[in-house]
């Protein structure tokens, strides 16, 4: 797999917003992700087949809106019978794959058609209710929602709670409009990109 950043051309680093007279520790971060699998997993309608033993990475399939992960894989619940596997393992799908048979489960790699904008910091619940219309406050570590943001279709991943920390998903095609929103919801905080 060949990385090609979604964002090269406009994620810069260095200090944005209201940063100054501000400790740096007190700042959001926002960085890209990139060079990670991504691949989907979804169990056909008709299959009665039972994934309660079905492990990727060690890692059980996990319930309705939650997240499965260890130091190198994380699995987001997205749907009904339908999971996204995010890993730095970039050889993960070739192990992997053999345990879903094509009679049960289709298995898609999406690696290069997401981007992966992780948010860092204090405020990072505030930059969220900025352009998401969903309710936030019940979420927390290993949680995964689908929503949208200023109109871009995405999915949260909530990382963890001490640093709050999420990673949103969002196609590559929106990634641009993706950063420049979330970006411009940041600038009242004052934010690094890193």
């Amino acid at each position: 797999m060949i990385e090609s950043s979604p964002l090269k051309s406009i994620h810069r680093k260095g200090k944005y917003g209201n940063f100054e007279d501000k400790n740096e520790k007190d700042l959001i971060k926002i960085s890209e992700l990139s060079n990670i699998l991504i691949f989907q997993i979804v169990k056909f309608k008709n299959s009665t087949h039972n994934i309660s033993k079905l492990q990727i990475d060690g890692l059980i399939l996990p319930d309705s809106l939650k997240v499965s992960f260890n130091a190198e894989t994380r699995i987001l619940w997205i749907g009904p019978n339908s999971w996204l596997v995010v890993s730095s393992k970039l050889d993960l799908i070739n192990h992997e794959e053999k345990k879903f048979d094509h009679q049960n489960f289709a298995v898609t790699d999406l690696s290069h058609s997401r981007t992966i904008i992780e948010v860092e910091g204090n405020y990072t619940d505030e930059v969220l209710k900025k352009g998401c219309p969903l309710k936030i406050d019940g979420l927390s570590e290993g949680s995964s929602v689908n929503t949208i943001y200023n109109g871009i279709t995405i999915t949260i991943d909530f990382i963890s709670e001490n640093p709050k920390k999420v990673r949103m998903f969002g196609l590559r095609s929106f990634g641009e409009s993706l950063h420049h929103s979330i970006t411009d919801s940041s600038l009242e905080y004052g934010y690094i990109a890193i």
